[in-house]
Protein backbone atom coordinates (compact mmCIF):
# COMPACT_ATOMS: atom_id res chain seq x y z
CA UNK A 1 0.00 0.00 0.00
CA UNK A 2 3.02 2.26 0.62
CA UNK A 3 4.46 1.40 -2.67
CA UNK A 4 1.61 2.47 -4.20
CA UNK A 5 1.20 5.98 -2.37
CA UNK A 6 4.69 6.67 -3.01
CA UNK A 7 3.93 5.81 -6.74
CA UNK A 8 1.07 8.12 -6.98
CA UNK A 9 2.41 11.04 -5.84
CA UNK A 10 5.91 10.22 -7.91
CA UNK A 11 4.14 9.77 -10.98
CA UNK A 12 2.06 13.55 -10.11
CA UNK A 13 5.50 15.50 -9.65
CA UNK A 14 6.64 14.06 -12.82
CA UNK A 15 3.35 15.39 -14.30
CA UNK A 16 3.75 18.58 -13.03
CA UNK A 17 7.13 19.06 -14.15
CA UNK A 18 6.24 18.04 -17.69
CA UNK A 19 3.39 19.98 -17.66
CA UNK A 20 5.47 23.33 -16.80
CA UNK A 21 8.04 22.76 -18.64
CA UNK A 22 6.98 23.96 -21.69
CA UNK A 23 5.26 26.82 -20.44
CA UNK A 24 8.87 27.88 -19.69
CA UNK A 25 10.23 27.93 -22.91
CA UNK A 26 7.13 29.42 -24.34
CA UNK A 27 8.11 32.28 -22.34
CA UNK A 28 10.88 33.45 -24.17
CA UNK A 29 8.67 33.82 -27.60
CA UNK A 30 6.83 36.32 -28.60
CA UNK A 31 3.43 35.43 -27.51
CA UNK A 32 0.59 38.10 -28.60
CA UNK A 33 1.25 41.65 -30.70
CA UNK A 34 -1.22 44.83 -30.03
CA UNK A 35 -1.13 47.58 -31.88
CA UNK A 36 -2.63 50.97 -31.25
CA UNK A 37 -4.05 52.90 -32.86
CA UNK A 38 -5.27 50.12 -35.51
CA UNK A 39 -6.08 52.56 -37.97
CA UNK A 40 -3.48 55.61 -38.70
CA UNK A 41 -2.60 58.30 -41.74
CA UNK A 42 0.88 58.23 -43.30
CA UNK A 43 3.16 59.86 -40.98
CA UNK A 44 1.35 59.16 -37.36
CA UNK A 45 2.92 57.36 -34.82
CA UNK A 46 1.88 53.60 -33.62
CA UNK A 47 2.99 51.73 -30.27
CA UNK A 48 3.49 48.49 -30.14
CA UNK A 49 3.01 46.28 -27.32
CA UNK A 50 4.38 42.45 -27.38
CA UNK A 51 3.91 40.19 -24.56
CA UNK A 52 6.21 37.38 -23.95
CA UNK A 53 9.38 39.62 -24.89
CA UNK A 54 11.29 39.55 -21.44
CA UNK A 55 14.69 41.42 -23.00
CA UNK A 56 13.07 43.64 -25.48
CA UNK A 57 13.09 42.74 -29.13
CA UNK A 58 12.49 44.45 -32.87
CA UNK A 59 9.17 45.29 -34.84
CA UNK A 60 9.38 45.19 -38.50
CA UNK A 61 6.91 46.48 -41.15
CA UNK A 62 7.32 47.26 -44.77
CA UNK A 63 5.49 50.17 -43.54
CA UNK A 64 7.89 51.56 -41.44
CA UNK A 65 11.31 51.29 -39.96
CA UNK A 66 12.62 48.48 -37.56
CA UNK A 67 11.88 49.60 -34.31
CA UNK A 68 13.42 48.23 -30.99
CA UNK A 69 10.88 47.38 -28.68
CA UNK A 70 12.21 48.07 -24.75
CA UNK A 71 10.82 45.92 -21.88
CA UNK A 72 8.83 47.43 -19.37
CA UNK A 73 8.32 47.00 -15.94
CA UNK A 74 11.08 46.25 -13.40
CA UNK A 75 13.36 43.11 -12.89
CA UNK A 76 10.53 42.44 -9.93
CA UNK A 77 8.80 39.32 -9.47
CA UNK A 78 5.42 40.70 -11.83
CA UNK A 79 4.87 37.53 -14.12
CA UNK A 80 7.87 36.01 -14.19
CA UNK A 81 7.47 34.13 -10.79
CA UNK A 82 10.85 33.10 -9.66
CA UNK A 83 12.34 33.06 -13.02
CA UNK A 84 14.07 36.48 -12.69
CA UNK A 85 14.66 38.39 -15.77
CA UNK A 86 14.98 41.85 -16.92
CA UNK A 87 10.69 43.02 -16.90
CA UNK A 88 7.71 42.09 -17.13
CA UNK A 89 7.62 39.96 -20.36
CA UNK A 90 6.08 42.40 -21.99
CA UNK A 91 8.10 44.94 -24.56
CA UNK A 92 6.62 48.18 -25.86
CA UNK A 93 7.78 50.34 -28.29
CA UNK A 94 6.76 53.38 -30.62
CA UNK A 95 6.57 53.02 -34.41
CA UNK A 96 6.23 56.22 -37.01
CA UNK A 97 4.52 55.25 -40.22
CA UNK A 98 6.68 56.32 -43.29
CA UNK A 99 4.77 59.40 -45.19
CA UNK A 100 4.97 57.74 -48.59
CA UNK A 101 3.36 54.41 -47.39
CA UNK A 102 0.26 53.59 -49.20
CA UNK A 103 -2.89 53.01 -48.18
CA UNK A 104 -3.93 49.48 -47.02
CA UNK A 105 -3.33 46.74 -44.38
CA UNK A 106 0.19 46.08 -42.94
CA UNK A 107 1.65 42.80 -41.37
CA UNK A 108 4.06 43.08 -38.12
CA UNK A 109 6.51 40.96 -37.10
CA UNK A 110 8.13 40.95 -34.08
CA UNK A 111 11.65 39.18 -33.11
CA UNK A 112 12.96 38.63 -29.40
CA UNK A 113 14.56 36.37 -27.91
CA UNK A 114 15.38 34.06 -30.73
CA UNK A 115 11.77 33.84 -31.60
CA UNK A 116 9.36 35.40 -34.10
CA UNK A 117 5.72 36.17 -34.36
CA UNK A 118 3.82 37.55 -37.32
CA UNK A 119 0.01 39.62 -37.16
CA UNK A 120 -1.12 39.73 -40.24
CA UNK A 121 -3.01 42.73 -41.01
CA UNK A 122 -2.01 44.50 -37.90
CA UNK A 123 -2.87 47.93 -38.75
CA UNK A 124 -4.37 50.05 -42.10
CA UNK A 125 -2.71 53.05 -43.52
CA UNK A 126 -5.45 55.62 -44.44
CA UNK A 127 -4.60 58.55 -47.02
CA UNK A 128 -3.92 61.96 -45.17
CA UNK A 129 -4.59 65.03 -46.14
CA UNK A 130 -2.03 67.34 -48.00
CA UNK A 131 -1.56 70.44 -45.38
CA UNK A 132 0.34 72.85 -47.72
CA UNK A 133 -2.97 73.30 -50.25
CA UNK A 134 -5.85 74.28 -47.49
CA UNK A 135 -6.17 71.01 -45.85
CA UNK A 136 -7.47 69.26 -49.27
CA UNK A 137 -6.92 66.20 -50.87
CA UNK A 138 -6.81 64.80 -54.59
CA UNK A 139 -9.53 62.07 -52.60
CA UNK A 140 -11.95 64.76 -51.72
CA UNK A 141 -15.41 66.51 -52.94
CA UNK A 142 -15.43 66.11 -57.19
CA UNK A 143 -17.44 68.84 -58.72
CA UNK A 144 -20.40 66.54 -58.87
CA UNK A 145 -20.12 66.50 -55.19
CA UNK A 146 -19.92 69.96 -54.98
CA UNK A 147 -23.28 69.98 -57.69
CA UNK A 148 -25.58 67.54 -55.69
CA UNK A 149 -24.79 69.58 -52.09
CA UNK A 150 -25.12 72.85 -53.33
CA UNK A 151 -28.52 71.48 -54.92
CA UNK A 152 -29.65 70.23 -51.55
CA UNK A 153 -29.21 73.61 -49.95
CA UNK A 154 -30.99 75.45 -52.62
CA UNK A 155 -33.62 73.04 -52.34
CA UNK A 156 -33.73 73.44 -48.67
CA UNK A 157 -33.79 77.29 -48.68
CA UNK A 158 -36.82 77.05 -51.40
CA UNK A 159 -38.57 74.84 -48.88
CA UNK A 160 -38.25 76.74 -45.84
CA UNK A 161 -39.15 80.01 -47.79
CA UNK A 162 -42.25 78.71 -49.08
CA UNK A 163 -43.23 76.84 -45.33
CA UNK A 164 -41.95 80.50 -43.90
CA UNK A 165 -44.88 82.09 -46.67
CA UNK A 166 -47.36 79.97 -45.78
CA UNK A 167 -47.75 80.28 -42.32
CA UNK A 168 -47.19 84.13 -42.98
CA UNK A 169 -50.75 83.85 -44.92
CA UNK A 170 -52.44 81.72 -42.56
CA UNK A 171 -51.44 84.44 -39.67
CA UNK A 172 -53.45 86.86 -41.49
CA UNK A 173 -56.44 85.12 -42.23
Amino acid sequence: MRNTRALAVAGAAVAALGLSAPAAVAWDRPSNIVVLPSVIARGGQLTITADGCRNGGTATSTAFSPTRLSPVGGGGKGNEGDRGGAGSGTARGTATVNSDARPGPYDITVTCDGGSLTKPQAFTVIGGVRGGIGGSSTTGATPTDVAIGGGLVAAAVVGGGVFWMRRRAERNI
